[in-house]
Parts: C-alpha cells; sequence; structure tokens
C-alpha cells in the first residue's frame, strides 16, 4: 500500500517542528550576541573542543553555576578581567 500524496513541509515548519521537538525534551532555547572579548574565547574553546553551540552553550552555563555555587565567580571575573578576555 501506498501512502497518500502529501506536501511537502516548508523550512518554516521543518524548524517549528524540531523546536516543539526540543521543548517537549525538556530544552530551552536561548540567544544573545558575543562581545568581541567573548567571541574569541568561544572561537578558542571551539577549537580545542569542537562542541557545538548548543553544547558549549549548555556547559559554560553548568560551569558558571559550579562557580557560584563554590564563591569562585568574583576569582573568574578578576582572572578574565586580567587577561582581556
Amino acid at each position: 500500500m501506498s501512502k497518500p500524496d502529501q506536501t511537502p513541509l516548508s523550512n518554516a515548519e521543518k524548524q517549528q517542528r524540531y523546536r516543539e521537538k526540543q521543548r517537549q525534551s525538556g530544552k530551552k532555547e536561548l540567544r544573545g550576541y558575543l562581545t568581541p572579548e567573548a567571541l574569541t574565547c568561544y572561537q578558542e574553546i571551539v577549537d580545542k573542543t569542537e562542541w557545538n553551540d548548543s553544547l558549549l552553550l549548555s556547559n559554560a552555563i553548568r560551569l558558571m553555576y559550579a562557580a557560584h555555587k563554590l564563591g569562585q565567580v568574583g576569582l573568574l571575573n578578576s582572572w578574565l578581567n586580567e587577561h582581556k578576555r
């Protein structure tokens, strides 16, 4: 038996379906713009780890949370400022 003819989905419909599946799996989409300093750091991390944007952002937030819980955010921020990063 053959399937009835279906009209192909547009790119917007495909993106909407993808985003809905991601939401249903418990993921949240975040967006933002990087400063030139952050973009340099981003490129260095991508080159070393080969992480995609999603994995990099997830790990960055988890690491920032760990630094917060350990009271090390000030120390990390000082290091970034001293090294112009």
